[in-house]
This record gives structure tokens, sequence and C-alpha cells, in this order.
């Protein structure tokens, strides 16, 4: 839910939809259109399908409790490397970093001022942590980026600006584009994305036919209301029955 999301939008949806599903079992027993509602308002309905498939998956595949070591995360759907490590880490104590843009600021900026491959940045990541609490460690990584190394910094007030290479040597801000974690998102509005959230908010109240579903996608032209329920269908997300378009589960 975090991904690309701020947490003020996560909290009440994170909220009632771990009240719905406790349990990895009781997301997978449920029916991915179930899932898919209660996922309604954060965006990247594909989200909610890998973590339904990654629910089944624990519940198949590992007793129905999350696995804790990296190589068993990252089997899980929707599991990248980043959320395989902050869950290692955070849940189950283990020795790993982990490595996001704010992590990545950090070490271009503060200890080698220059920028870094993603390769680099994860061995300096697992350098800098040692053998301490990797929980403890990442957390302060993560809350430094977030609040004082950001993309605009504020080395005015940031702790560790005495001992970062860049403040004290200057030079060009060699964290843009370091470490390779992320992507700059394309414009929301009018996008793919945005027109995929409308129809699963209209599938949300129920099927319907094509041309009702199209009629909601006011001045969307035929063929791209195709390609984007063509995309939903591939993804697992809806299925067609005939002209009448539903909620894969309902």
């Amino acid at each position: 839910m975090l991904q690309q999301t701020q947490v003020s939008r996560v909290i009440g949806p994170w909220q009632k939809f771990l009240t719905k599903f406790p349990t990895p079992s009781a997301c997978a027993n449920a029916p991915l259109s179930t899932v898919v509602r209660s996922w309604s308002g954060l965006g990247y309905p594909r989200r909610a399908k890998a973590l339904h498939d990654a629910a089944i998956m624990i519940r198949d595949d590992f007793g129905g409790e999350v696995p804790g070591e990296v190589d068993q995360l990252r089997r899980l759907p929707g599991v990248g490397e980043y959320t395989a490590h902050a869950i290692a880490s955070f849940s189950f104590a283990r020795p790993v970093a982990v490595l996001d843009t704010n992590v990545g600021r950090i070490l271009s900026r503060a200890l080698a001022n220059r920028t870094l491959t993603a390769s680099e940045a994860r061995t300096m990541a697992k350098e800098v942590m040692g053998r301490g609490n990797s929980a403890r460690f990442n957390q302060s990584m993560l809350d430094l980026g977030a609040q004082f190394c950001r993309a605009a910094p504020r080395c005015d007030i940031c702790p560790v600006a005495g001992n970062c290479k860049w403040n004290l040597v200057g030079g060009a801000d060699p964290a843009p584009r370091s470490a390779a974690v992320s992507r700059a998102q394309t414009p929301y509005v009018g996008s793919d994305r945005q027109l995929r959230g409308q129809v699963i908010a209209q599938l949300g109240n129920g099927a319907r036919t094509k041309r009702q579903l199209f009629s909601a996608l006011d001045g969307i032209d035929a063929s791209r209301c195709d390609d984007i329920l063509g995309g939903l269908v591939s993804d697992g997300l809806v299925q067609l029955r005939g002209r009448v378009v539903q909620l894969a589960g309902d």
C-alpha cells in the first residue's frame, strides 16, 4: 500500500483491510473481487492482485505464515528486493540493509559524494550497517532520508551535515539518478493508470456492459477503451462474460 503512496492516504484503508483480512489465509480465501474492492482509493489495482496471489502462496506453500528469509520472500508475487529486505529486517531481525530512494541519496551524498550504481549502493548500505541492529539502522536511514536528506536537502538542520562529504566538499548534487531504485512517474491525469482506476471503480459497484463501462469514460476513444479493458483482463483483474464485464472473482 505504501509503494509510491503517501502514508496519510494509506492509514485508513490499511486499518480497514487488516480488520477484514487479519491473516494471509483470510485474504487468500476471499474472492479477488472482494480484495480489489477493499483496495479502493489506493490506486494500482495490480498490487491488490499481487497481494492476493502472495496470500495464496503463503497459505499453500508456507503454512499460512509469512516467511522470514529474503529468498523466500522474493518468491511472493509483487515482492521485490526492497520489500523483501524491509520485511526480513523489520519483522524478522534479519541482518539485511534496506535500499530505497531516501537511502540512496544519503549514501551518494554523505559517504561517496558521487553518483552510485544500484550495486554500489547495495554494497555500501550493507557495509555501513555492520553487525548491529538492522531494523534500527534501516529505520534511521529511512527517516534521515525522508526528513533531512530529501530531494531538496535540508542541510542546515541535518544531524549528519558535519560528516557529509557533499556538504563539506561541495560540487554537483550526486543524488539524482543515484542507486537507480526508483523511476519518475508519468503524470496521472489522463494516463492509463487513471482510466484503469476508473474502470475498476465502476466495476466495484457491480457488473457492467462494455457500452455502459465505456460511456463512463467520457471523451476517450473506443480503441483506447478496448486497450484499457484488454490490459485489465490480461492482468487477471477483470473478466468478460459475453458483453458483460465484471471484477475477477465476482
